[in-house]
This record gives C-alpha cells, structure tokens and sequence, in this order.
C-alpha cells in the first residue's frame, strides 16, 4: 500500500468519525456558554441515534435518497424537546446540573431500549438499508493530491459539520445574540440588569444542544452503526464533552479537538488495513479513543476556562 493510499484512507475515515463529535461538541458549547453544564450529551445522541434510525426503517419507502436527510431533521427536533427536561430541571427548578445530566443519561438508554423492545420485540432494530453513504465530492475530489485526501471516500454530512463550526463560531462571537448567550454565561445578574432575559437564553442554550446533540447521534448511527441497541452509542457523547473542554469552549477549538479524537476512533476501524498497524490486538485499537482522550485533557489541555457562571443556577435578584 502506498503512502498516498494510506494518508487517504486514514484521513477519510477521521473525518467520517468526528462528524458526530463535531455535532455533539458544538451542541454542548451553546449548552454550556449559556451557563448550564451538560453532562447529558451522551443521552442526547443516544435519542437521537434512536429517533433517526426509527424514522428511517419507518419513511425510507416514502422518501427514498433523501431518508438519511431527514430523519437527521428528526433526531434533532426530537432530541432538542428532550433536552428541554434538562433545562426545566437544571434551569426552572435549579437541580443540580451534573446530577440532571447524569439522569438524561440513564432515561433516554432506557426510554430507546423499551421502546425498541415494544415495537420490534427484540433489544435491537433492523439494519436501514438507505444510509449516509460515502462519496467523492463533485470537482473537489479532482484537484491533484488534495481531493484524494480530502475530498474521495466521503460524506457531505462529514463537510457540513466542519461548515457549521464556523457557523457557530460567528453566532457566539460576532452577532447579538452570540454576546447574550455568553453574557449569561459568564454573569447573568449583569445580563439581566442590561435587559437580558437569562431563563430564556439559558434554555435557548440548551436547547441548541439537544437539536446538534440529536445530530450527532442520528449521523453517528446512520454512518457507522446502521441500526440501534443499547451500545450504539458508548461513550461518544462523552468524547464530544472532552473535544468541548479540550477545545476550551469554543466552536472551532471543539472541532479541531473531535478532529483528533475521531482520528483515535478511525483507528480501531481501518487499523487492521494499515500495515504498521495490522498486529496490533484489536483491544489496543478499541481502547485507543479513550485513551487518548483521557491523556490529551490530562496533558496538553493547558490552562482551561470555563464560563464564569458555569453551573450556578440563576436567582433574580439575588447575588
């Protein structure tokens, strides 16, 4: 095999995998930019990976190509109204905000798995047979070098969540609403002397991490799993919550973070394809991700600040 063959093979397939990350890791900066930790993007991806695949196997003889596409519109709107328990909780009832994050968890598991049970009789549905399916983009993938690297062997979806990162980037830090969002962030009293509506924003906020959560799941399960049980999504969530730290909050921080992190998870999926790699035990590959995620916060994260009011649940009128 040669080296251009194998930079393309490990570059297309670190990019197919930190498109969830991507996802997740964007929904949590709104989440947590707002002030409110989300411990529950785990959960998130989870409904969304359910919702999507459920919507899929249900419309793909009504939509056809375009089924991926929108059961991607699906998953977020049905994760985003799902991530609203952990805003009334954290935010109406000012619960402590890991321990509703951690119930967010636990519910959709087990609300997804009961389902499943209830409509297919079994722990685990069928495989979907109209997928996110990988391409050569159009003209791209033509350019000398460049397109076999980048642009051969994948998704448009995979290009969408890098567009959106930027995206993101402009609504926090260039647009009015971006600077109230991370007002309440960082301190809400003065947000709300200032005229800001710091309940609203706040379950705004997350909100937006429920719809990107949700895509993250539905494009994780729609690429990679091709179906859902109670391990499709195992741990993901929790990288794209290290990619959001690693990245220290902020939108393209978090995307080069899932960047890297999806890197560490192609690997335990092309690894038996790469000759330096091919002895390898497969555990040492599966544990990778972790492993790596676990070192880069521990190591190389560097000075991290999280938003000043990050976690402190807002009383008007009381310091």
């Amino acid at each position: 095999m040669d080296i251009m063959t194998l930079l393309a093979i490990i570059i297309s397939s670190s990019i197919m995998a930190a498109a969830p990350l991507i996802f997740t890791a964007l929904g949590g900066v709104f989440s947590e930019r707002s002030g409110i930790v989300n411990i529950g993007l785990e959960g998130l991806m989870v409904i969304g990976a359910f919702s999507a695949i459920i919507f899929n196997l249900g419309t793909s003889h009504i939509f056809g190509a375009a089924t991926p596409w929108v059961s991607i519109l699906f998953a977020m709107l049905i994760a985003g109204v799902f991530s609203l328990l952990h805003g009334l909780a954290s935010i109406t009832f000012r619960a402590d905000q890991v321990v509703s994050g951690v119930a967010i968890n636990f519910l959709a598991l087990g609300l997804s798995i009961f389902l499943v049970k209830k409509i297919y009789g079994k722990a685990q549905t069928e495989m979907i047979l109209t997928n996110i399916r990988k391409i050569d983009i159009p003209v791209l993938s033509k350019i000398p070098i460049i397109g076999k690297l980048f642009f051969s062997n994948v998704s448009y979806v995979a290009y969408v969540s890098i567009i959106l990162s930027f995206v993101v980037w402009y609504i926090l830090f260039k647009t009015p609403f971006g600077l109230r969002l991370r007002a309440v962030g960082e301190h809400p009293m003065a947000a709300d002397t200032m005229g800001i509506n710091v309940t609203l924003m706040r379950y705004i906020g997350v909100f937006l991490s429920g719809v990107l959560g949700g895509a993250g799941g539905a494009v994780y399960s729609q690429s990679i799993t091709l179906d859902f049980s109670y391990s499709t999504i195992t741990g993901q969530g929790f990288m794209a919550l290290a990619a959001m730290i690693f990245g220290k909050w902020h939108p393209l921080g978090a995307m080069g973070a899932a960047l890297f992190f999806g890197f560490a998870q192609s690997l335990s999926i092309v690894g038996s394809r790469i000759p330096f790699l091919e002895n390898v035990p497969s555990v040492f590959l599966l544990i990778a991700p972790y492993v790596l995620t676990i070192l880069a916060l521990a190591g190389f994260i560097g000075r991290a600040d999280a938003p000043k009011a990050l976690g402190q649940p807002y009383i008007k009128g009381k310091r």
